[in-house]
């Protein structure tokens, strides 16, 4: 018997159970993670889209909030003013197809490259529970638009906004069946304590994040 076989068997006699694993056990085991069902996690008596926001500003996010998805350009060209960042950005096709002829931003549809300093794109979901932005990679859905330049914008409908990471995964399991090859997760602006002790913002990533709520 290898050292692992007696660890398990161990645990087994510990629970009651027999020697080996039954056709019945295996099943069991098979229906729960099927299931994917949600396990004890802590009460969650705020709403939704003010917990979002509140947790998105404690991420250091800052956010805005528009009313209409057509309101989004002048959005961002009030934040590019008031951040002084100029008026170009790589953006996802879906951005790109907003009207932006009354403002002054060029925007252009592509993946970011090295010398991109702004990336402006839409999110799978949000999180409400942590203030995390959820993105799948996809050909539509360039992730280096959002984690290469410097300040990343993300425009976030609210009706995409969900509680926790439990309703993220579901949700995104009943949309889209099988995930893509890369899912991302992006809580306020990159930041690391690795560089001797000292909390570095923009190490591994953007250093500005800015969200647009629309509804």
């Amino acid at each position: 018997m290898s050292a692992r076989d007696n660890i398990l068997g161990r645990i087994r006699a510990a629970r009651g159970a027999g020697p080996t694993v039954t056709a019945a056990e295996r099943a069991a085991v098979d229906e729960r993670i099927a299931k994917h069902p949600i396990g004890v996690r802590p009460a969650m008596p705020w709403e939704t889209v003010p917990r979002f926001i509140e947790q998105c500003v404690r991420m250091s996010s800052t956010v805005d909030r528009v009313a209409a998805v057509g309101d989004v350009p002048a959005a961002v060209e009030r934040y590019f003013d008031d951040a002084n960042l100029g008026k170009r950005a790589v953006v996802w096709p879906e951005i790109a197809q907003l009207d932006w002829s009354a403002t002054g931003v060029v925007v252009e549809a592509r993946p970011a490259a090295g010398p991109d300093l702004v990336g402006i794109t839409g999110v799978h979901l949000g999180v409400a529970e942590t203030g995390t932005l959820m993105f799948l990679s996809g050909a539509r859905t360039p992730a280096a638009t959002s984690l290469l330049p410097e300040t990343h914008i993300a425009v976030v409908p609210i009706g995409r906004i969900v509680r926790a990471m439990e309703e993220a995964w579901q949700q995104t399991r009943d949309e889209i069946g099988d995930l893509p090859r890369a899912v991302n997760f992006v809580s306020g602006p990159s930041r690391t304590a690795d560089i001797e002790g000292l909390l570095q913002i923009g190490a591994h990533g953007p250093f500005r994040v800015h969200v647009i709520l629309v509804g």
